[in-house]
């Protein structure tokens, strides 16, 4: 099969994976904000694979797919209600996170966004110890300061991606809080879920922009497209 086949064949399944990620999104949040627990338990593992698929058809950095690979780890371990599943899931996401680090590059990050995320992440972490299990508290501030590492670069590669790596750090905080035992909204794993989705997939536009050739990127592969091209 020809290079030119190959190319066109990827980018006939930019859309369906695209509209497949959004139908399981839907899928996911209707079964956590419901209560029907098979709806989350089938679509959550399809979430990230789903995007990776779009990401590589968009011919997206490795990187940026690994990220998403690595999320799907996460999702997937993050199932079962298991302190070791729960560590083991959240190394999937520390890798993830190291991935995307990776691919933000070396480009200078505004050092006001630093000290407020820095600022933001010490307070958390103060608060949030005492409530925490004895045995969680070192690997959570662990995870914590690589995913606040990741928010605070994730800037670098536009407001897409600046926006995803915020979500992406309340997400996660969210989950802390419960926990902890901290008071939490209705329907916690909804929110949860949501900033979660949203985070994922505006690190993905971040990751696949133009101008987001950094070290995970294969050079030559970016022309600029829309998001369904």
């Amino acid at each position: 099969m020809s290079a030119a086949a190959v190319t066109d064949r990827r980018e006939r399944l930019v859309r369906p994976l695209l509209i497949a990620f959004f139908v399981a999104s839907a899928v996911d949040l209707f079964g956590v904000l419901a209560g029907v627990s098979v709806a989350h338990i089938v679509a959550k593992p399809l979430l990230m694979p789903l995007l990776a698929g779009y990401a590589a058809a968009r011919r997206g950095p490795r990187l940026l797919v690994a990220a998403l690979l690595f999320g799907w780890g996460g999702d997937t371990f993050l199932l079962p209600d298991s302190d070791v599943a729960f560590l083991i899931g959240m190394g999937s996401f520390a890798a993830g996170h190291i991935c995307y680090l990776w691919l933000f590059g070396r480009a200078r990050s505004s050092l006001l966004a630093g000290a407020v995320y820095a600022a933001v992440l010490a307070t958390f972490i103060a608060l949030l110890w005492s409530g925490l299990p004895a045995d969680m508290r070192i690997p959570i501030s662990g995870y914590s300061l690589l995913l606040t590492a990741m928010a605070y670069r994730a800037g670098t590669l536009g407001r897409y991606a600046a926006a995803g790596g915020a979500l992406f750090l309340l997400s996660d905080a969210l989950i802390a809080t419960g926990i902890a035992d901290w008071p939490q909204l209705p329907a916690p794993d909804f929110w949860v879920m949501l900033t979660y989705i949203a985070a994922q997939f505006l690190l993905t536009l971040g990751g696949l922009a133009p101008d987001a050739k950094r070290a995970g990127a294969t050079p030559g592969a970016y022309r600029e497209r829309s998001i369904s091209s």
